[in-house]
């Protein structure tokens, strides 16, 4: 049910994005404006530059489409501006007949990022007759300044022809071209009409799903193992509220353990391997993120986070650290698991204790503006650096450059440790754990699973620090032990 609601709602947000940019678009032409590319230059040594044939079929077994359903419009500008220029459309056998002996271009390619246009050159042995002269065209215009011609799409073969109006070689032209269709607002109105649908019955399915999923997982610590760790049951307080202990434990408790032993060539082809679960997880989270939603409407009006949620939500998280340890934080060479359950023997795991009240008023402002010095920050250690585009004079050529993410770059370097020594380092192997458990403890504030703010901390390690008690007056006092840590998971 989640997977099945979750394939529903992703295809709903899709149709819902195309349905608002074709109503909009419906919107802007509602005056009789046409959607224009900007204008570019074209320049030719023959006697005219011409379009690919460009085949239109708009026939059906009820028979030809109603015209008017899509109208191009074309502008042209001789270059300098008091030069005639000559601009036409019609098909494609009356152009070859007209240009057949005649030396032109053929317009091939046109990019825009940046400009570029590619021709083709066609030989000829003889000078064309004055296109305005010919009864062929479907839709013409010639003089100076800026010419226009507007054609409806018809079913056929076509092509447009740019000349120099008095038929002489060679010339330059600025080209602008637009669209209007009465197409758009019918489209745009279905596609909404049919994401909607889907919406009311994929978020029913993942909210039915995930409540029923997350029954059956623990969706908290008890009270009593919060007490023989040494933390408060509610963990609603900070480290400056207990003047006891210098900071508490962070609620959302990450723990990675390194594999003794790693494949020295394995990390080379992790990606690949965890593609099922990539696919899987991307149903997972759109799942996760209906349920947060409707959590929080839950949490607004009665304080309370819907516990079989708030356990798939854990879920969710636990197992995407899985298979980020094994592919992104190279930790294990066990395959993760396909569960959203805790695993016992597997070296990675995830936890967040049920909180017994959530503040109502946070739920508005925590997810966005409470987090988001956390988030620059976040995104500083696992975001890629922002992308520089260098244009080489001259060629028109675009390189693009892109920096790897501060987290990318270490794991690559712990890559090539292993690729040559078969080993981790144990320090950078924390520095990884401990951007990994920074960026799920801001993930579990965002997503509503709980209300303490997190630490700016990097708390490096396999396992989560402890409550530590303060020193006590006096040089030379030591310091309580914290409690032992939970045991590693067998084997390790």
């Amino acid at each position: 049910m989640v997977l099945l609601g979750a394939l529903l709602v992703s295809i709903a947000a899709g149709l819902a994005f195309g349905g608002l940019l074709v109503s909009a678009l419906a919107g802007f032409q509602r005056g009789g404006q046409f959607l224009t590319t900007s204008t570019e230059r074209f320049d030719y040594d023959s006697y005219a530059l011409t379009t690919r044939l460009q085949d239109v079929q708009l026939d059906t077994d009820e028979g030809v489409l109603p015209a008017g359903i899509a109208t191009i419009q074309l502008a042209a500008t001789g270059v300098p501006s008091t030069e005639a220029v000559f601009v036409g459309v019609a098909r494609q056998a009356d152009v070859d007949a007209y240009l057949s002996s005649v030396q032109h271009t053929e317009l091939t390619d046109v990019r825009t990022d940046p400009f570029r246009a590619g021709y083709r050159e066609i030989p000829g042995s003889s000078a064309p007759r004055p296109p305005t002269e010919q009864t062929f065209w479907t839709a013409s215009a010639s003089g100076t300044g800026t010419q226009v011609i507007s054609v409806d799409v018809r079913s056929g073969s076509w092509a447009v022809v740019v000349m120099n109006a008095d038929g002489s070689q060679a010339g330059v032209v600025d080209l602008q071209a637009g669209l209007r269709s009465s197409l758009f607002a019918p489209v745009g109105l279905t596609m909404l009409l049919i994401a909607g649908l889907l919406v009311l019955v994929g978020v029913p399915l993942i909210l039915i799903g995930a409540n029923a999923l997350g029954k059956g997982i623990d969706p908290s610590l008890a009270a009593d193992e919060n007490r023989r760790r040494g933390l408060p049951e509610d963990l609603h307080r900070t480290a400056s509220d207990d003047p006891a202990r210098d900071f508490l434990a962070h609620p959302a408790r990450l723990t990675g353990y390194l594999q003794p032993r790693l494949s020295r060539w394995l990390w080379l082809v992790k990606w690949f391997l965890v593609i099922p679960h990539l696919v899987v997880l991307w149903l997972l989270w759109t799942a996760c993120f209906v349920s947060t939603v409707a959590a929080g409407v839950m949490i607004l009006f009665t304080g309370r986070y819907p516990a079989g949620l708030f356990a798939f939500a854990v879920g969710v998280f636990r197992w995407t650290w899985r298979v980020q340890f094994y592919a992104s934080a190279l930790g294990t060479d066990l395959y993760p698991p396909f569960t959203l359950a805790r695993v016992p023997d597997y070296p990675a795991d995830f936890e967040v204790p049920y909180p017994s009240r959530l503040h109502r008023g946070l739920v508005l402002v925590k997810w966005w503006l409470l987090a988001l010095p956390h988030l620059l920050v976040v995104a500083a250690l696992t975001g890629a650096w922002s992308t520089t585009v260098v244009v080489i004079p001259g060629s028109g050529d675009v390189v693009r450059t892109t920096a790897p993410s501060l987290l990318g770059l270490l794991v690559i370097v712990a890559g090539v440790a292993l690729l040559f020594t078969a080993r981790y380092p144990a320090p950078l192997f924390g520095l990884v754990i401990g951007i990994h458990r920074w960026t799920y403890r801001v993930a579990a504030y965002v997503f509503l699973l709980r209300d303490e703010y997190p630490p700016f901390r990097l708390d490096q390690g396999p396992e989560e620090p402890e409550a530590r008690p303060r020193a006590t007056a006096g040089w030379g006092t030591a310091r309580r032990e914290p409690p032992p840590p939970p045991a590693r998971p067998p084997g390790l």
